[in-house]
């Protein structure tokens, strides 16, 4: 279940491959802009 987060809440910590394979934490980027960007795969719909 998600929970959709107000304007200025602390987002949840979470762990992603960056775009060179290395995992990426969120706790690790506080203090920091962040940006995360969501793609479709080419072969899907949008």
């Amino acid at each position: 279940m998600s929970i959709p987060l107000s304007v200025g809440e602390t987002a949840p910590d979470f762990t992603l491959p960056s775009h060179q394979n290395e995992e990426v934490t969120l706790k690790d980027l506080r203090g920091k802009n962040v940006v995360v960007f969501f793609y479709p795969l080419d072969w899907t719909p949008v």
